[in-house]
């Protein structure tokens, strides 16, 4: 089972939310307790990931078994929100068991294979040297030769594990990297679901193109598109007051 954090809110269906490649449940902490105002939250690490188990298979077909496993365990039925990977794992859920899907939120990402890799993030974590690391600091500075953006060296450091010695990363590296090619990928999966669905996309961000349009209209014939203005991929992130209004306005508890 996934480690899952819960927040407690009203009525009975939960919102489950499913974070993006490199993520943990922490990544949503605010955003999920605003969102317990109106509703039961729960937030996942996916397999590989935060606290969540170690496994070499890292297909969406398994993350969206996992997500199931989850409903399952709370009442049996969810409103489901996905970002970036969480996004595709949750899509393929709906698709496949859309019976445990009360409504879905899909969040800057298509139903499609992607040409750009994220091995450079993977390589470059892997090539920390740990036994050197007492702070996070210490990490920081060995990544920043190729991560030079500090917002994203922030991010992928939050999977750092001060607590053991050495230091260790809470991503399953290796798994991540052999199974890369799925991971940017999207299943060939069979189904249509029809129950409510928003895809919230960040306008500076070309994860979500006008040529998806018809493949995502094939596979969500209910969908409304929403556009964050002055958001990129990290669209929680970089503009959360109008995520959240976006978001509330879209969903039906």
């Amino acid at each position: 089972m996934l480690n899952t954090v819960s927040y407690d809110g009203p009525g009975d269906v939960p919102l489950l939310i499913a974070h993006g490649l490199f993520g943990s449940a922490r990544n949503w902490n605010v955003i999920a307790r605003r969102l317990s105002q109106h509703v039961p939250v729960l937030a996942v690490d996916m397999r590989n990931h935060g606290f969540s188990f170690h496994d070499p298979v890292h297909t969406y077909a398994a993350m969206a078994d996992d997500l199931a496993q989850v409903i399952a365990a709370h009442g049996g039925r969810a409103h489901v929100l996905g970002h970036s990977m969480g996004g595709k794992a949750a899509m393929v859920l709906a698709l496949g068991q859309p019976e445990l899907v009360a409504q879905l939120v899909v969040v800057d990402i298509a139903p499609m294979a992607y040409a750009h890799s994220q091995l450079p993030m993977v390589d470059a974590m892997q090539a920390v040297d740990l036994s050197t690391v007492v702070r996070r600091s210490d990490a920081d500075a060995q990544l920043s030769a190729s991560v030079p953006e500090a917002a994203l060296r922030a991010f992928l450091l939050q999977s750092l594990d001060l607590g053991t010695t050495p230091a260790a990363w809470r991503l399953n590296l290796p798994a991540l990297a052999a199974q890369m090619p799925d991971i940017m990928g999207f299943p060939d999966v069979s189904g249509r679901y029809v129950g409510p669905t928003s895809f919230i996309c960040g306008q500076r961000s070309d994860y979500v193109r006008p040529e998806h349009d018809a493949t995502i209209r094939g596979l969500f014939p209910q969908v409304e598109f929403t556009e964050i203005a002055n958001a990129g991929h990290w669209v929680h992130a970089e503009a959360p007051e109008p995520f959240l209004t976006a978001l509330v306005s879209k969903l039906r508890f």
